[in-house]
């Protein structure tokens, strides 16, 4: 092996790496990214920008962190050394996949914010949704993929859940633990 070849090898190694039992800050943008296939803010912010029309306004008091391979959490303040704790804020976005996939409870929490790729159910469809079926439904006319999935209660529009759009049928992925079985109320 020459010095080169070795010298390279060396460095590769020394480059940090993703621990997945603590908690990393996400770096600002991708220039600032330390670790290999770690998601930056700017990605994260563009990413609800474009998918949702969710405006990087929304997450400007929050910070990013991630734990595990692309589980990325919320947080409302600051962590002084998150490295020691099981969880901060909320779980957030699922990266270092193809399609990155919102939470629920990100969709819950920001969801009312959403311009883009929000599909209303009427009650019966939204009862369906909760309670994790899934369901054809032709007539949507927007993206392919995630979905907000909003029902109006009280006049108001709601997000329900996630949804994945393909081929004319919306798929429930609320997890087991958090469907419900909803009354049907017109």
């Amino acid at each position: 092996m020459s010095d080169d070849a070795a010298a390279a090898g060396e460095a590769a190694s020394d480059a940090p790496t993703n621990d997945g039992q603590q908690f990393d800050r996400l770096p600002e943008t991708p220039a600032d990214r330390e670790v290999q296939g770690r998601a930056s803010r700017a990605e994260v912010l563009d990413w609800w920008a474009e998918r949702f029309g969710i405006g990087e306004g929304v997450f400007e008091e929050y910070g990013f962190w991630e734990k595990g391979a692309g589980k990325i959490w919320v947080f409302n303040g600051e962590a002084t050394d998150p490295s020691e704790v099981e969880a901060v804020g909320m779980t957030f976005l699922r990266t270092r996949q193809e399609h990155w996939k919102p939470t629920g409870r990100a969709v819950s929490r920001f969801g009312a914010h959403a311009t883009k790729n929000v599909i209303e159910l009427d009650p019966e469809q939204a009862s369906r949704f909760a309670a994790g079926d899934d369901q054809d439904i032709p007539e949507w006319d927007g993206d392919w993929g995630y979905l907000i999935a909003t029902h109006e209660v009280a006049g108001e529009s709601v997000p329900i859940g996630v949804g994945l759009y393909l081929y004319d049928e919306l798929r429930s992925v609320v997890p087991k633990g958090s469907r419900a079985d909803l009354p049907v109320v017109e």
